[in-house]
């Protein structure tokens, strides 16, 4: 039942002072009455006023709304230079006030100023050096459990392993054999398409088996697992860290490095070779038939060409590059993985930074094996 608005305050002046006195119910209830009377109040107050102040004893109840007007009213008449005292104040009210006291105090944010190009560019060259730090971090602390795990080798989760071969290995074959196949398909047409104008259709042999075994096989797969697996790793170990089952391994003792990384890293060490050999075989098919529908060039005559054009070598160039990509995307993805902070937005960057990354350096490496491997004429 709302009170009527002349008892719920009352500002009178005393000589030289002014009170405010409050009663009845300050709460939402009667929220347009109590608006309207300390509106009112706030207004400029006589002048020769040295003093304040607001007596709350006949206050029955409030809330945060009568909590509200009243710090409206004690810091408009504080703005007019007259700081006015509080008193009869229930205790129970105490911290509600005091909470209504910090509202608006906190300082506003620094507008935000438009970085120069050069700025910007160093503040990007400070984030990479720090990730560059963390990587290193990460690569030492994955290579000190590797080693844990070597002298304490019933340590090592083998059924884990297992699974994450049956999830990035076994299972990517449909797709990997997919996209090499098609792949394999559009070298073997363009090459014919432009071999045919000088009369060297027989050369594509030459141009897919080269540039499937030695590149084109290993960097197609491992930018396929770093998309597929390297992402799953990622949100994986990021959902666990949101869940703060990361944490609770720590809290038991486990450290996680040995728990959920050196299985997947294993794992992609495992199935990324066989993978890309799988991938390159079906490039080679689908370069055959395009050969062989599109170009007219027999699969017998194919064969013979390909024993001819390639050797070990350009197969053992592309399966020595497999371990290391495979060790890259794994290290990456883990990391990106724990380092997930408690909010969804937090794990979508990260996954997305997981597979830039990790296909970024899968491209370097790949580029400095091509020197390498120049280098010594393999």
């Amino acid at each position: 039942m709302s009170v009527a608005p002349a008892s719920l305050l009352d500002v009178r002046r005393d000589g030289d002072e002014l009170k405010a006195i409050g009663s009845g119910v300050w709460t939402s209830e009667n929220a347009d009455a109590l608006e309207q009377l300390v509106t009112n109040a706030t207004q400029a107050p006589p002048p020769e006023t040295h003093s304040a102040q607001i007596d709350l004893s006949g206050v029955e109840r409030m809330d945060t709304f009568g909590a509200l007007l009243l710090e409206r009213l004690r810091r408009a008449w504080t703005q007019e230079g007259i700081e006015p005292r509080v008193v009869g104040l229930k205790r129970r009210y105490g911290v509600l006030i005091q909470e209504m006291s910090r509202t608006g105090r906190e300082p506003h944010p620094e507008p935000r100023r438009q970085e120069a190009t050069v700025e910007r560019l160093g503040h990007n060259m400070v984030d990479i050096g720090k990730d560059a730090r963390l990587l290193l971090n990460f690569v030492g602390a994955t290579v000190a459990a590797i080693l844990r795990m070597g002298a304490r080798p019933r340590t090592f989760r083998f059924t884990s392993m297992v699974n994450q071969i049956d999830r990035v290995g076994l299972r990517a074959v449909p797709i990997i054999i997919l996209i090499t196949f098609l792949i394999g398909c559009i070298l073997a047409q363009q090459g014919i398409f432009h071999f045919r104008r000088f009369g060297a259709d027989i050369y594509v042999v030459d141009m897919v088996g080269v540039l499937v075994l030695r590149e084109l096989g290993v960097l197609i797969v491992s930018i396929m697992i770093a998309g597929r697996s390297g992402s799953a790793y990622t949100a994986e170990l990021g959902s666990m860290r949101m869940r703060e089952e990361v944490d609770a391994l720590r809290v038991m003792g486990f450290d996680p490095v040995e728990i959920l990384v050196i299985p997947r890293l294993f794992a992609l060490l495992i199935a990324l070779p066989l993978l890309t050999f799988i991938g390159s075989m079906s490039a080679l098919v689908g370069g055959g038939l395009v050969a062989w529908f599109y170009g007219g060039i027999q699969p017998g005559v194919f064969l013979d060409r390909l024993k001819d054009a390639i050797s070990i070598d350009h197969f053992m160039v592309g399966m020595i590059k497999a371990p290391f990509m495979a060790a890259v995307i794994g290290i990456v993805a883990c990391m990106e993985g724990l380092r997930v902070g408690g909010s969804a937005e937090s794990l979508g960057a990260h996954t997305t930074a997981s597979v830039v990354k990790a296909i970024f350096l899968v491209i370097v490496m790949d580029g400095l094996f091509a020197m390498f491997f120049a280098s010594i004429d393999m």
